[in-house]
This record gives structure tokens, sequence and C-alpha cells, in this order.
């Protein structure tokens, strides 16, 4: 007799322009949770893809290259079992999506804005580099660390 595949979860990382945060998470998912998570991502607005995001991704074995920066509407039919907003303003901004998926908070510094004090690409590449590994830490943990009773919002320290 065969067994029943294992039911991966819908999990959905949203941040604001989709540019930098919610791809570093959905690469990290797709590489380390692939056999348990069927990670998307998408942006309360499209900024396009960071290429500094690209290329700290790329220093850590994750390919993000091929991803494009894209809206939430593309994906409202979709039955998320999860949304992770990994940005306030996308918590704040976040739309309801059928069946009332738990919205996880899981706000994570945006490298982009850091990087503009930085005094050279090095420094700004720190920045990018800090916020990957803090994404890494925080997706190891899933999908464990998810709330388990659906309909409520649940913020986490990265």
């Amino acid at each position: 007799m065969q067994k029943d595949p294992v039911k991966k979860l819908k999990v959905l990382f949203l941040c604001t322009g989709n540019s930098c945060r919610s791809q570093i998470a959905e690469g990290w998912a797709r590489a380390m949770k692939g056999d348990e998570i069927d990670a998307y991502y998408a942006g309360i607005e499209t900024h396009g893809l960071n290429p500094n995001a690209v290329k700290v991704m790329a220093e850590a074995g994750v390919d993000i290259a091929g991803q494009t920066s894209k809206l939430i509407d593309r994906l409202m039919d979709i039955p998320f079992d999860y949304v992770v907003t990994v940005c306030d303003h996308a918590r704040d901004a976040c739309p309801v999506f059928p069946g009332k998926a738990p919205v996880v908070h899981a706000p994570f510094d945006d490298p982009p804005k850091l990087a503009e004090t930085a005094t050279d690409t090095e420094e700004a590449l720190n920045h990018y580099r800090r916020v990957r590994d803090e994404i890494r830490a925080f997706v190891e943990t899933l999908p464990q660390s998810l709330p388990s009773a659906t309909g409520r919002e649940r913020t986490t320290s990265p």
C-alpha cells in the first residue's frame, strides 16, 4: 500500500515592496523546508528584486535570481495556511485572505534602508547579510513555531 504524501503547508511571506525580505524568506523556506512548506512571496507594492538580496543569498548558496517582485493581488485565490508578515507596514496593510489564514508577524530590519547610511559597498552588504541570517534563523524554526490556532496574529522575535 502506498503512503499518502505529506501535505505541505502553504506559507506566504509578505512585505511592503517585495524586493528583499519576503524574497529572502521564500528562498530560505524553499531551500531548507521544501519538504514541509510550499513557500510563496509577495508585497503590498512592487519595488523590483533587490540585486543585493540576490547577491547575499547567492553567497549563502541559495539562488533567488529568477524571482520577480509581485503584488499580493496575484495570490489572493491561494488557500494559505499561514501569512508571515516580515515588516510592520505589511502587517498593518495586510489584506484579509480567503480561509482566514492566521497572520504571523516576524519583523526584520529593512536592509535597503540600513544601507543608505553605509560608507561603502561592503558595509551596505553587511546589513543585507545580517538580515539574511536573521531570516534564516527564523525560517529554521518553521513550521513548529507557527501557531496552531487559526484566525489569530502572533508576533515572533527573529
